[in-house]
């Protein structure tokens, strides 16, 4: 799968606006993340983030402005064709959105099923595979129920990579675990990237995690894009904004 043949970034948001009512949530918005690349949206609540990734993923479409995801201009897709293009781009929801019913293997065997082109014993082989990869190879007969938040966030990665995408989207993917389990996950992803060549994007107000695997930030404030760019130039941006959440979440390292 030689996605270097394709010019241009894989996906770009160009100058997305999106509003409900009198509420401007994105307001012309302007990134782009290249192939193998890990884009981290960072910001307060409230401020765009997740609505961001929606866009991406065709289930929200901008009210003016262009996304292209996949080398592909989605902004007027039908959902068939948004269909087509989310076998290539899958994002990790943040409470997982796992299977209640199913147990974690069969959550994981899902997209593969869905297939029809494995047998049962190839499907076995790489959902084991894909548990051993994040490291929850041993709870394949548990239920969702079974497992904490960190746990259902590392069997929801395993299951957007059974379907072999190009690209994964992960929404607050350290919110309301441990600490411990947040930089489990935080080394998960980035070994992911590279193993996998995957193109990432990952929303979060977890600067520890944006630290760790951003290869360019994207700062939400007020519906604008107030800093595009590496993290470290991210630290020296003169933004009072940009500069007050670096600070609070020093203060929150110290505590």
């Amino acid at each position: 799968m030689n996605q270097d043949a394709k010019p241009g970034p894989y996906i770009d948001f160009q100058d997305v606006s999106k509003s409900f009512g009198e509420n401007h949530v994105l307001d012309h918005v302007s990134f782009d993340v290249k192939v193998g690349e890990t884009v981290c949206i960072l910001g307060r609540s409230g401020v765009g983030k997740s609505v961001s990734l929606h866009h991406i993923m065709g289930f929200l479409k901008p009210d003016s402005g262009r996304v292209i995801v996949a080398h592909e201009d989605i902004t007027e897709y039908s959902e068939e064709e948004l269909e087509r293009i989310r076998k290539k781009v899958t994002m990790v929801f943040q409470n997982g959105a796992l299977f209640d019913s199913l147990t974690v293997g069969e959550n994981v065997a899902f997209p593969l099923r869905e297939r029809r082109d494995l047998s049962e014993e190839q499907i076995l082989q790489i959902v084991g595979g894909l548990l051993e990869m994040v490291g929850v190879k041993e709870m394949s007969d548990l239920l969702p129920s079974d497992l904490s938040t960190g746990m259902k966030r590392s069997v929801a990665i395993a299951r957007a990579l059974a379907a072999q995408p190009e690209c994964v989207l992960y929404d607050e993917p350290t919110t309301m675990v441990d600490p411990l389990m947040a930089q489990l996950l935080g080394d998960l992803i980035k070994r992911l990237k590279i193993q996998l060549h995957l193109t990432s994007v990952v929303v979060t107000h977890d600067m520890r995690l944006a630290k760790k695997l951003a290869d360019r930030v994207v700062f939400l404030h007020q519906g604008r894009a107030l800093f595009f760019g590496p993290y470290a130039e991210m630290e020296k941006c003169q933004q009072p904004i940009v500069q007050e959440f670096l600070e609070l979440d020093e203060l929150k390292l110290e505590v």
